[in-house]
Formats: structure tokens, C-alpha cells, sequence
């Protein structure tokens, strides 16, 4: 019984040998060849069926066998009942021929559809295996962000750039380190990682709430420049506050004063 491999590898077969795979995907072909007997035989069958079809050619009768022809119908016009039956001989001959024409394109088409099948089925695993992929990094990326370890939380947030479109689970993840974490590096990264995505409703929100309890000046004036980039104008209230409190570092407050004008 062939494994999953095997399946997969046969389904590459056909575009193997026409020389539409990428370079690597020719050589994880080939490395499986060298190890799978029976993807090997199948190989061969294939490229014996190819070479098959590019050699095939419809024989055309020679120019002496036409004359030969030619001789021996004038000879059976002398009898009618004779040209008759060369009548019939002739439209049996080439009623063979269309059968043999018909039955090779019938072949070829058979084979060309078989081909497109097992492209459209190898392109659906490959989706398939991606989206498996996806599931799993997914996973260890939560998975990271709650360890008790700094470094590995950063790890965590650093899986961002696999996903170009995260769902909410990620971004709610990200949010959680932003506002809770414990470690300054950490909520940087994360902050850092959710500006890729600002002009979310949510992520807008996410750092309006940061806005309101961050000490970091360096995070506090990341999410000040990110919200007035987006003009969220949402976030003047905050921002007011914030230049209202006597901890707030000066040149914190002085980019507050810059950014206000732009979106009051």
C-alpha cells in the first residue's frame, strides 16, 4: 500500500517529466525516487507512455504502394461488380483509419484529463498541507506567549511575520502581552508587531487602552505617532490626559503637543 508520499509524489510524476516543476521540487522528487521502487516503476511507465505518444505518427501509405494502387484499379473498372467491392474495400480502409484516429485522440484526451485531475488534487493537498502548517505555528506561537519566560514570549510574538492576515485569537494574544506583560522588551515587541495592522479598528482601540496605562516613553510615543498617522482622532482624549500628568516624561509631552494639531 503506497504511503502518503508515495501518493504525493506520483501526483508529481506527469509535470516532472514535462519539466514544469521548480528546482526544488524536482530534486524532493528526485531524492524520493531514489529511495521508492514502485514511484520509480511508475516513472518508467509514464515516460515509456510519453514517448509513446510523441513518436506515435499516422502512416501514410508510399508512392509506390499508391501506384500499385492505382494499377489495380483500372484493371477492376473492366468489371463492375469488382468496383463494388473496391468501393467498399476503399471506404473500409479509411473507415479503419478515422476508428484508429479516433480511438488515439480518445487515448490522448483520456490522458490529458487524467493529467489535469491529478494537478487539480495535488494542488489541493498542497493547500491543504499549507493550511496545516498554518494550524500549527499558530499553535506553538499562543503556546509561546504564555510561557514564563521572557525570551520565549518574545519568540512568541516574532511568529507574527508568518501570518500576513492574523485572526483574532492572534491579535488578542498580542494585545494580552501589550497591556499585561510584565516586561518592557516584551510589550515592545509586541506593540511592534500589532503596528503592522493599526489600521484595525480593533488594533486602534487596543492602543488607545495602552495609551492610558503605559509608562514606557518609548511605547508611549510609538502609539502616539502610530494613531496620528491613522488620524484616530479617538485618541486626543488620552493623549490630553496624559500630557496632564506630572510623571509624563517631557519629551513625551512634547511629542503630544506636536501630535495634537494633526488630528484635533
Amino acid at each position: 500500500m503506497k504511503s502518503e508520499k508515495d501518493n504525493f509524489i506520483s501526483s508529481q510524476l506527469p509535470a516532472y517529466l514535462d519539466g514544469q516543476l521548480s528546482p526544488k521540487e524536482k530534486q524532493q522528487v528526485e531524492d524520493h525516487l531514489a529511495i521508492s521502487e514502485s514511484c520509480r516503476k511508475e516513472l518508467e511507465e509514464l515516460r515509456t507512455l510519453f514517448t509513446a505518444f510523441k513518436e506515435e505518427q499516422v502512416q501514410v501509405p508510399s508512392d509506390k504502394l499508391r501506384n500499385q494502387f492505382n494499377q489495380v484499379l483500372e484493371q477492376e473498372k473492366l468489371s463492375q461488380s469488382k468496383v463494388v467491392l473496391l468501393e467498399n474495400n476503399k471506404r473500409s480502409w479509411a473507415s479503419n483509419l478515422l476508428k484508429i484516429a479516433a480511438s488515439v485522440a480518445l487515448l490522448i484526451a483520456a490522458f490529458q484529463t487524467g493529467r489535469i485531475l491529478e494537478m487539480e488534487k495535488s494542488n489541493q493537498d498542497v493547500a491543504a498541507i499549507l493550511e496545516e502548517s498554518l494550524q500549527i505555528k499558530q499553535t506553538a506561537m499562543l503556546s509561546l506567549m504564555e510561557n514564563q519566560s521572557a525570551s520565549k514570549r518574545i519568540q512568541g510574538v516574532s511568529y507574527i511575520e508568518e501570518f500576513p492576515n492574523p485572526d483574532e485569537a492572534i491579535v488578542e494574544a498580542l494585545a494580552k502581552r501589550l497591556l499585561h506583560d510584565d516586561n518592557d522588551i516584551v510589550r515592545l515587541n509586541a506593540f511592534e508587531a500589532l503596528s503592522g495592522f493599526a489600521s484595525s479598528e480593533m488594533v486602534k482601540s487596543i492602543f488607545i487602552e495602552t495609551l492610558e496605562k503605559e509608562k514606557n516613553p518609548s511605547i508611549q510615543i510609538g502609539i502616539i505617532q502610530t494613531l496620528v498617522k491613522n488620524q484616530e482622532k479617538k485618541a486626543v482624549a488620552p493623549m490630553q490626559r496624559l500630557l496632564e500628568q506630572e510623571d509624563t516624561q517631557p519629551f513625551v509631552k512634547n511629542e503630544i503637543k506636536l501630535a495634537l494639531p494633526k488630528i484635533i
